[in-house]
């Protein structure tokens, strides 16, 4: 038991202590992809440190379950986790991360049946608005549709064929290079599948609301996702392409006012690019995500101990 309430204050910890610290560190905006990946670890961290203090606790209170988790391990190391000498409370906090855990599950098909079902909508209110000239066939595997719209707008679809969608407005507004950075924004969220982690993300922020680290997360996604496709643009065509590119697409909406906050949404975007920060080195990005894979490792270390005790 003592194993399985490590692990839970592990993954609770992580929850709390973890969005403190990246909510501090002054790299994240310089180097957005590492963050997507370290935020990734972290959440992957707290969920295995539940998935592991549930089967601890199992293995704890049923002697079915703990013939199946220790069949292969040797009488010392059986003894060492002193797993039959706990009362009640391994059977609940067993219960209790299992539910969790189902509960999570489902969170996370309905999130994913809502976004098939949501990508189905679009695409069928995009044959509305794009119909099919007499004659033409179903353009199913095309990479870039144009609408006419009088408001400027460029997004993608997600699926099996990601599509670009581009308002004709957006054409007429966007000049010179402007367009292809557009398009290489959106590229890339299609190219680094975005869309899924989006979708784990609110799943987990959805199913739980009550944890912070779950709503964090799903925020940070939404705010990441986009300064890496502006990064990917900026890279093949300038910042200031790009930044131009935004404020075209997205000044009468009036995200640019006076009294919106610069340092946040598109004004932060825009003032981010602008500003051109340099990145990190590549030694300290190496460092930063060799340090973020070593997160996930720290529960299995936790529930290996006794074991390496016993065996040592």
């Amino acid at each position: 038991m003592s194993v399985s309430l490590a692990l839970l204050a592990l993954g609770v910890l992580t929850a709390v202590v973890a969005p403190r610290l990246l909510a501090r560190a002054d790299w994240v905006d310089r180097e957005p992809v590492v963050a997507l990946w370290v935020w990734q670890c972290v959440v992957a961290e707290a969920l295995l440190s539940f998935a592991l203090s549930m089967t601890f606790s199992a293995a704890a209170a049923w002697k079915a379950v703990r013939g199946q988790v220790f069949a292969p391990a040797p009488r010392a190391v059986v003894e060492a986790y002193e797993l039959g000498t706990h009362g009640p409370w391994s059977a609940v906090l067993a219960v209790v991360l299992a539910a969790g855990g189902l509960w999570t599950g489902a969170m996370l098909g309905r999130e994913i049946g809502q976004a098939r079902a949501r990508r189905k909508q679009r695409r069928t209110e995009l044959l509305v608005r794009a119909p099919l000239l007499p004659g033409e066939e179903p353009a199913g595997n095309a990479r870039l549709v144009v609408l006419e719209g009088e408001r400027a707008g460029a997004w993608w679809l997600p699926g099996g064929t990601p599509q670009l969608v581009i308002t004709t407005a957006a054409l007429s507004r966007l000049k010179g290079r402007q367009l292809d950075a557009v398009l290489a924004h959106e590229q890339g969220h299609a190219r680094a599948r975005h869309d899924w982690l989006l979708h784990c993300s609110a799943a987990l922020a959805d199913g739980f609301p009550g944890v912070p680290v779950f709503a964090a997360f799903r925020a940070e996604m939404h705010r990441l996702v986009e300064l890496a496709a502006d990064d990917v643009a900026s890279r093949r065509f300038g910042r200031l392409t790009i930044a131009l590119a935004l404020v075209e697409l997205n000044e009468d909406r009036g995200v640019f006012g006076p009294h919106q906050p610069a340092d946040t949404g598109l004004p932060g975007r825009v003032n981010r690019l602008l500003s051109a920060t340099p990145r990190l080195t590549a030694g300290r990005r190496l460092r930063l995500t060799a340090a973020a894979a070593l997160v996930p490792a720290l529960p299995i270390l936790v529930a290996l101990v006794p074991a390496l005790r016993a065996l040592g």
